[in-house]
C-alpha cells in the first residue's frame, strides 16, 4: 500500500484538519503506551500461540490489516488476526448476491451473524475477541487507544451523520462503550449514540470503568460475531 493511499483523507465535509489534541490528551496517551508495552510482555506466549493457530489452520496469512478511519479523518491499517478466508471480498459479494435478506442485514449493520467468510478458528477468535489483540500495535503507533469508538470504514462514518465530528475527535478504541453495552445486539444508531456519549463525557475514570466492564463482556461474548 503506497504512502499516498495511506495518507488518504475524508472529504471536506468532515473536519479532518482539526489540530486540537485528541480526547484525553497527553495523559491518555501515556496510559496507552504504558499499558500496551506491559500487555505485550504479559500476553506474548498467547500471542505466539494464536499466530500458530491461524497460520496452520489453512496456511494463509496470520494478520489482516483493514483500512479504517482514525482521528481527524486519517486512514490507517487496523490490525487483526485473520479470521476470514483470504478471498473474503469475492465470497461476500457472491453470498450477498444470492441472499437478499442477508444483504439487507449487511447494509444496515455492516455485520452478518452468519458470515460465510469466517473460518473455524476465526469464529472462536471472534467469539472471545482475541482477533483484536494485534491492535495493541495500532495503539503503540498512536493510531488507536485502549478505549474509544470502534474504528469504522468510510461508508460507516456516513451513517454517523452530524455525530461524525465526535467520532473524529477521539482515537478509535480497542474497546469502548458500545462493546460493553451489547455490541452487535444493539442497533447502529445506538452505537453512534454510545460513541457520542463517550466523547462528550470522557474522563480517565470513565475509561477505567469501560476497561473493567470489558472483562465480563468478553467472557459472556454477548453480541460477539
Amino acid at each position: 500500500m503506497s504512502q499516498t493511499r495511506l495518507a488518504e483523507r475524508l472529504p471536506q465535509a468532515y473536519p479532518e484538519e482539526d489540530e486540537s489534541p485528541p480526547i484525553g490528551g497527553t495523559f491518555k496517551r501515556f496510559f496507552d503506551i504504558t499499558a500496551a508495552l506491559a500487555g505485550l510482555t504479559l500476553i506474548s506466549p498467547l500471542f505466539l500461540l494464536l499466530m500458530l493457530l491461524v497460520k496452520f489452520s489453512d496456511g494463509g496469512k496470520v494478520f489482516y490489516g483493514h483500512l479504517r478511519i482514525g482521528r481527524s479523518g486519517k486512514v490507517f491499517h487496523c490490525l487483526k488476526f485473520r479470521t476470514m478466508v483470504e478471498d473474503g471480498d469475492a465470497v461476500l459479494a457472491a453470498y450477498l448476491a444470492r441472499n437478499p435478506q442477508e444483504r439487507e442485514e449487511w447494509l444496515a449493520t455492516r455485520k452478518l451473524q452468519n458470515d460465510p467468510r469466517v473460518t473455524r478458528v476465526g469464529a472462536v477468535l471472534r467469539k472471545l475477541s482475541l482477533d483484536e489483540l494485534p491492535q495493541i500495535f495500532n495503539i503503540l503507533r498512536g493510531e488507536m487507544s485502549f478505549v474509544g469508538p470502534r474504528p469504522v470504514v468510510r461508508d460507516e462514518l456516513k451513517m454517523y451523520g452530524t455525530s461524525a465530528s465526535f467520532y473524529l475527535k477521539s482515537r478509535p478504541g480497542l474497546t469502548g462503550l458500545w462493546q460493553v453495552s451489547g455490541r452487535n445486539d444493539v442497533s447502529y444508531q445506538a452505537r453512534v449514540a454510545f460513541d457520542r456519549h463517550y466523547v462528550e463525557n470522557w474522563s480517565f475514570v470513565f475509561d477505567l470503568k469501560i476497561l473493567i466492564w470489558t472483562v465480563p463482556a468478553v467472557f459472556t461474548s454477548r453480541g460477539s460475531y
